[in-house]
């Protein structure tokens, strides 16, 4: 049975990074509390400066920025490319990662999850766009003001940062949006 719930960006908890160096809000998890015991985690972290990142063994991590003009990452001794905004970057958990921010502060978009438990696929949209899932979790997070989204027989409107979250899918779900957001899906192995 599908079950729908629609997530408010002014209603997400804020809790302290693992390593102590910046914040974090939460969007949604699967299970678990704090840092531990979850399968797959959305967030939202606010960077005020260049620094180490915490290290999630086990999890894979996919970030993005959303807000500040961007940052480079050292990874295991690698720069990326320049990471701009709404250009996701993939890297292990495990990795020793820190940043360099581009022109000051950044927020940016957080999927992490372990890839033993789920496999996923994530993917920034513009306008409007309609595509299927079998995916058993399938979320869309907003990055517009005002973003229409249809999930089978279910329509919700999103705010900026909101986040739509359908769990329970079993078939071949239609969906479409109209504007700028971030769909993910879930599939638990």
């Amino acid at each position: 049975m599908n079950e729908l719930k629609v997530l408010r960006a002014k209603d997400y908890p804020r809790m302290p990074w693992k390593n102590g160096g910046g914040s974090t809000e939460e969007i949604t998890r699967d299970a678990g509390t704090g840092l531990d015991g979850f399968g797959w985690r959305l967030s939202i972290a606010d960077i005020g400066e260049s620094g180490g990142f915490s290290t999630f063994a086990g999890y894979e991590r996919v970030i993005t920025v959303l807000q500040g003009e961007g940052m480079t990452l050292r990874v295991d001794g690698q720069d990326t490319r320049p990471l701009l905004p709404l250009d996701p970057f993939a890297f292990s958990g495990e990795s020793l990662v820190s940043c360099s921010l581009l022109g000051g502060p950044i927020r940016d978009f957080n999927l992490i999850y372990a890839p033993q438990r789920y496999s996923a696929r994530l993917q920034w949209l513009d306008g409007e766009q309609r595509f299927f899932s079998s995916a058993g979790t399938v979320l869309v997070f907003s990055v517009a003001e005002a973003l229409e989204v249809k999930l089978g027989n279910s329509d919700a409107q999103l705010g900026r940062h909101d986040c739509l979250q359908l769990e329970g899918n079993a078939g071949l779900l239609e969906a479409s949006v109209s504007g700028q957001c971030c769909v993910i899906e879930l599939i638990a192995r």
